[in-house]
């Protein structure tokens, strides 16, 4: 026995006396976070109230494929099946309500990680640190969201976790630099908007300068869950990739102004053409579901490698033959990012997916067939009140305005102009995963979620007062950017001679 075990054993005051020390250090510490408990229990109060309102969990159209695929353990052609593994981890349990308790407990950690970063690494003040974890814990949107047997909520806490854990310290080993980009990697065969951010990951890795073994052994990590995930999906379809889906979310993306008089396709794309006027055409995704859209003249089944591939290149050259158009279609959807209001969007039904109702959409017959082994049948949301009342009249006041979302990515673009360098990876990683969606498929609400703990991020990191990180990262990429230059002379030199 150790000596405390021993004092313990001979004096039982020694083991009162322990427990009394342990509960004081415990009530130390909270008094030292009081005012982030305030922020925090009202949140994790929040979510109990959606439970007890909302039994079971709420679904989108996509949810039902999520979860054939847990049953199943078979890749989706459309989307990335990493959601589906992490349902089918919690399979055993037959309980759709433990999966939507789970991802309650990841938007709550969520809002805890901003926190702790803030504190541990920056010593920012409790209040503002505290408020830095507000939009992530009391969007009503988002705690909805966590509540849709969806993969966003998963994305958003696996995105955090990396940078959480990478900025963490100002030092940056190998070992940390693997777990942050099997994080993402993770990411991206959940969400596809995980693949951009693993790139924008590792180049932040070399500008950080942690070392050529760091990077190799980061992209290693990052792409070993895509690798095995591409793997699996071969095994199914023959085809080493993630989906295929890609190609034909960028036609859809391109059809509200594709002209195929000015791109002039070749035969066999000539199908995917509309006759349509621009002005007239209706939103992206009705050219993948609508039933009279010109997709379907491709064959019978949407996603395969033919359809994906003809889908693409169609895409490409609309993209190529009219880059102001697209452009300004961009534009317009990212723009939509920053209203103040939330107007139904892309239409009235998908937008009711979002909100919580009186009567929540149910699901069909043929997909209860599919998933009653999951939860045993009980697939049904069944609503109680008063509790899903609250949660009505909460989600009508409270939540995160686009307006308030545009000012806190100014603010944290402010903290480039302040040389706080160590908000490069959290402002970019904002701007990432809400540019993508909106340039290569459409728009959404819920795309925008995982941007707001990363960019509350940044925006606390621009009242930083202390530069304790800032120097390092900031003469890292000058001294970076000094190297590339050095070596790409030297190299000329070298040709030269």
């Amino acid at each position: 026995m150790t000596s405390v075990e021993e004092r313990v054993a001979d004096d039982p005051s020694a083991a009162e006396g322990t427990v009394r020390g342990r509960v004081r250090q415990a009530l130390t510490h909270a008094a030292a976070h009081r005012v982030f408990l305030a922020v925090l229990l009202p949140a994790i109060g929040l979510r109990l109230v959606a439970m007890l309102g909302y039994r079971g969990a709420m679904w989108f159209p996509d949810s039902y494929d999520y979860v054939s695929g847990a049953l199943t353990l078979t890749p989706n052609l459309i989307r990335p099946s990493g959601y589906s593994l992490f349902l089918w981890l919690l399979s055993p349990f037959h309980s759709l309500t433990l999966v939507v308790l789970v991802q309650h407990t990841m938007g709550v950690a969520v809002g805890v990680m901003v926190y702790a970063l803030l504190r541990h690494r920056f010593a920012l003040p409790t209040w503002l640190a505290s408020a830095a974890a507000i939009p992530a814990l009391y969007d009503a949107f988002g705690i909805q969201l966590e509540h849709l047997v969806l993969s966003d909520t998963l994305f958003t806490f696996l995105v955090t976790l990396a940078v959480t854990l990478a900025m963490w310290r100002s030092t940056l080993s190998t070992r940390r630099a693997i777990l942050i980009c099997l994080l993402v990697g993770l990411a991206a065969v959940t969400r596809s908007v995980g693949l951009p951010v693993l790139i924008l990951v590792l180049a932040w890795l070399a500008v950080r300068r942690a070392g050529w073994r760091a990077v190799a052994a980061g992209l290693v990590a990052g792409l070993l869950p895509i690798v095995l995930y591409a793997g699996w999906f071969n095994s199914r379809t023959h085809r080493f990739a993630l989906t295929y889906s890609t190609g034909i979310f960028l036609y859809s993306r391109t059809m509200p102004f594709a002209d195929c008089k000015k791109m002039k396709p070749p035969v066999d794309e000539l199908p995917l053409c509309s006759d349509t006027p621009p002005d007239k055409r209706g939103r992206s995704q009705f050219y993948i579901w609508g039933r009279i859209s010109p997709f379907h003249r491709l064959g019978k089944h949407k996603f395969t490698a033919d359809t994906e591939a003809r889908a693409g290149d169609f895409a490409k050259r609309a993209i190529l033959a009219q880059p102001g158009d697209y452009v300004g279609t961009v534009t317009s959807d990212l723009l939509r990012t920053f209203r103040w209001k939330h107007p139904p969007f892309p239409e009235k039904t998908t937008y009711s997916y979002y909100l919580f109702q009186q009567h929540p959409p149910q699901p069909p017959h043929t997909a209860v067939r599919r998933m009653r082994p999951y939860d045993r049948g009980h697939l049904n949301t069944h609503v109680v009140r008063p509790y899903a009342r609250i949660m009505q009249v909460y989600q009508r006041y409270f939540f995160l305005r686009g307006t308030m979302f545009g000012l806190i990515l100014f603010v944290g673009l402010g903290a480039f102009l302040r040389r706080r360098w160590e908000a490069l990876l959290p402002w970019t990683m904002a701007v990432v995963a809400i540019v993508v969606p909106p340039t290569t498929a459409e728009f959404d609400y819920r795309y925008v979620i995982p941007a707001v703990p990363v960019a509350c991020i940044a925006a606390a990191l621009a009242f930083l007062r202390r530069d304790d990180a800032a120097p390092a990262l900031g003469s890292g990429v000058v001294a970076s950017l000094r190297g590339y230059v050095r070596s790409g002379t030297d190299w000329a030199m070298k040709k030269r001679r």
